[in-house]
């Protein structure tokens, strides 16, 4: 076989180039701070003897992940002078969550638990941003045939360091360092990644006007201002004290959220915020921009109804033990998920965004058919790993494709705007599926619950093959000049 360049399979020429090895290294930033404000720190605060409740609230420090989309225009408008676009934000946050891991460090939990909760939100705020850089840095810097690859790619680089900052943090700190150890280890690591990301590939430059810093701040602070007023005004109904059910308490909710963004966008277009509201009129420019968002909500909606109640499902429903469940449903969901989103860049690699979406789409679909077959038939080991291996394999091929969409939806000139919205928009059937899950089984049982699973995700299918026009002309086909210099 010829060793020409021309002989090569267009898998290696496509993941064998300095752009996707600086997913891998940014991947694994972006998924390095998640389990340090999470298990991590709850681990270290449950071990230090703090009480249940207050180790309970230290979840909201994990804010900042569902609301960045606000602050993300700003990333887009003003750039650090140094670095070039994109790379100067994310060597600032990731010394900024260095610096932030250092200070957690010296922290007693019995004494400055408040201290320890503002540092948490700090490390979540900084960890959110460094997300919405590095989105908008992959979507900026990757050509249409390297988004599969680098989604893939990505999502190793974030699966390898939340263990590394969760599983392996916890061993360091019980084995070793101790829990101020085990921070200032992860705050080290942070400075490290930040002299690798100078190494990174630099994009390209994009001539946008710029709107007058006041009035960008201006419209930022009404924007922020109009949202949280809407938002506080809708708490004021004593909805429990009328008898609301939880379903209407999370319609309620969701109706709350809706308003809230409404105002929030009404006020940063009457103010006059160009970062924010820039990115939504190009996006709606293009043909059928509402029933591309739609199916950006509808896609993974059956997978997330399906992994919604996966641990209780397995313990409660089926009868395996935490170990069991532990051992083989987090183990080989994990591998499985990376394995499948290597495949799915492979994939797209060689064939259209819009085959690799219809193919991944029907996969996750009849993959949570084995859930049923767990749920119907007798207690068995092997039958789990082989239903967790398959779904979170199709789950994974799923995401990989799903991510390179969103990437080639983005505009580059608002790329981290337009990238965190669309992510944001993508997180909405994933944070509302959890209640009405709960609903469900209760109604219906798990058999019936897990083949509604399957009937969710045919919408999104169906509007897929509906938009099959629009989706193949987001990306040319895998063998056409792509963008960027190795």
């Amino acid at each position: 076989m010829s060793d020409s360049p021309a002989a090569r399979h267009p898998v290696f020429d496509v993941f064998a180039n300095v752009r996707i090895a600086a997913m891998l290294a940014l991947g694994f930033a972006s998924g390095l701070p998640l389990a340090l404000s999470t298990g991590t720190l709850q681990a270290w605060l449950t071990v230090d003897g703090i009480d249940v409740t207050t180790i309970g609230f230290f979840a909201l420090a994990g804010l900042p992940y569902t609301f960045k989309f606000v602050w993300a225009p700003l990333l887009d408008r003003f750039e650090p002078p140094f670095l070039g676009r994109r790379r100067g934000w994310l060597v600032i946050t990731q010394l900024g969550l260095a610096a932030a891991c250092f200070l957690m460090s010296g922290f007693d939990p019995a004494r400055q638990i408040w201290a320890m909760a503002g540092c948490a939100v700090a490390i979540a705020f900084l960890s959110a941003s460094q997300d919405v850089v590095f989105d908008a840095y992959r979507s900026d810097l990757l050509a249409p045939a390297e988004r599969g690859a680098g989604a893939a790619v990505s999502v190793f680089g974030y699966r390898i360091a939340m263990l590394v900052s969760g599983g392996l943090a916890l061993i360091l700190a019980d084995q070793w360092l101790g829990w101020p150890g085990a921070f200032q280890a992860m705050g080290a690591l942070f400075v490290l990644i930040a002299a690798i990301t100078v190494l990174t590939p630099r994009v390209p430059e994009v001539d946008v006007e710029r709107a007058p810093v006041r009035r960008e701040l201006a419209g930022f602070v009404a924007m922020l201002g109009a949202g949280i007023a809407v938002w506080a005004l809708t708490r004021l109904l004593p909805l429990e004290a009328l008898g609301a059910g939880r379903f209407g308490m999370l319609a309620w909710n969701t109706a709350a959220l809706v308003a809230a963004f409404a105002s929030a966008l009404w006020a940063a277009r009457a103010v006059g915020f160009p970062s924010f509201v820039e990115p939504w009129d190009a996006f709606f420019d293009r043909r059928k921009a509402i029933w591309l968002l739609a199916l950006i909500v509808l896609y993974k909606l059956g997978d997330a109804f399906a992994g919604s109640l996966t641990t209780t499902f397995l313990i409660r429903g089926v009868g395996f033990t935490a170990s069991e469940v532990g051992s083989v449903n987090k183990v080989m969901g994990l591998s499985a998920t990376i394995v499948g989103a290597l495949l799915g860049g492979a994939w797209l690699a060689k064939r259209s965004l819009y085959n690799a979406l219809m193919v991944f789409g029907i996969a996750q679909a009849v993959s949570n058919f084995g859930y049923w077959v767990l749920a119907v038939l007798p207690q068995d080991l092997t039958l789990m790993a082989i239903a967790v291996g398959i779904e979170n394999l199709c789950g994974g091929m799923g995401t990989a494709a799903f991510v390179a969409f969103l990437m080639a939806l983005t505009d580059r000139r608002f790329s981290a705007a337009q990238y965190a919205l669309l992510s944001a928009l993508a997180s909405v059937g994933r944070v509302y599926v959890g209640p009405a899950s709960g609903v469900l089984v209760t109604a219906i049982g798990w058999p019936s619950f897990y083949l509604f699973t399957v009937l969710t995700a045919l919408p999104g299918i169906a509007l897929l093959w509906w938009l099959r026009g629009e989706i193949r002309a987001l990306s040319p086909a895998p063998d056409a000049p792509g963008g960027g210099d190795d």
